[in-house]
């Protein structure tokens, strides 16, 4: 990512005016940039972003299947390494997830409709930041801690228990017998250590209802009791796998949230 470089930017904007508003503000504003896709929902936005590799990409949060959030986390977890991440500009109508989250972060933010100046004084921050960015892990490390900043809030009471349909049957599963979730298309499989349930929700719909001292999510798909892990295992490549108690199955941390497991 290199100032004298030509540089390029995806959009990913559910609606065809926003979208097409967004380009022609940006074209009028930073002619330099080229603008190499827009895409209409999170899973073009990974597909299209690993694939072309822009240097910035501009990223409506509420979008038909993964948001902009989700398909920013995906994008941490798979990127290659020692590349250089793309910043990323959020654009949202909902303040609340911006404004406190984004004051010291290097991505930045932008409220529906957007306007010439808003947009003027985000380009400025690129800009600067591109120019001084010699880390070419900077956006992702400060993504990443931006992310942690975007979980969602625990409910005010945590589930206990678990129903989970078993055949014609209901089984109630304590929490503290969970294992780990793992997420599996429209469904959570539930693992303790002698039986694997599921259950039909989602990650993003059950994460409010766990109490984060005891579930930990270590991945975009797993949410792991941590009283159940025995040990972190790093391989070659750097890469963290848990080894569980009662189980034989070893789930990996992805980049996102390795920080649980630094020595303290």
């Amino acid at each position: 990512m290199t100032p004298s470089s030509k540089l390029r930017a995806l959009i990913a904007e559910d609606e065809p005016i926003l979208a097409a508003a967004l380009v022609q503000a940006l074209q009028r504003l930073w002619p330099a940039l080229q603008i190499i896709a827009s895409v209409a929902n999170g899973q073009a936005v990974i597909e299209q972003t690993l694939r072309q590799r822009p240097d910035i990409l501009f990223l409506d949060i509420k979008m038909p299947g993964k948001s902009g959030l989700e398909a920013a986390q995906e994008l941490a977890e798979e990127w290659p390494e020692n590349e250089a991440f793309p910043l990323i500009v959020f654009v949202t109508a909902y303040d609340e997830y911006a404004i406190s989250a984004f004051e010291h972060a290097a991505a930045d933010y932008v409220l529906k409709p957007i306007s010439d100046a808003r947009l003027g004084k985000t380009i400025a921050r690129l800009q600067q930041r591109l120019q001084q960015n010699s880390d070419s892990n900077a956006a992702l490390d400060s993504l990443i801690g931006q992310l942690h900043n975007m979980q969602p809030k625990a409910s005010a009471e945590p589930l206990t228990m678990i129903r989970a349909a078993v055949g014609n049957q209901i089984r109630m599963i304590p929490i503290s017998e969970v294992i780990y979730f793992e997420a599996s298309d429209k469904y959570i499989n539930v693992v303790t250590a002698d039986s694997e349930s599921l259950i039909r929700t989602s990650l993003k719909e059950l994460l409010p209802q766990l109490d984060s001292r005891q579930f930990w999510q270590v991945h975009r798909g797993t949410v792991v009791n941590h009283q159940s892990i025995q040990m972190a295992v790093r391989d070659e490549s750097g890469k963290l796998s848990l080894k569980l108690r009662g189980r034989t199955e070893m789930p990996t941390v992805s980049r996102v949230f390795a920080h649980l497991f630094r020595q303290m």
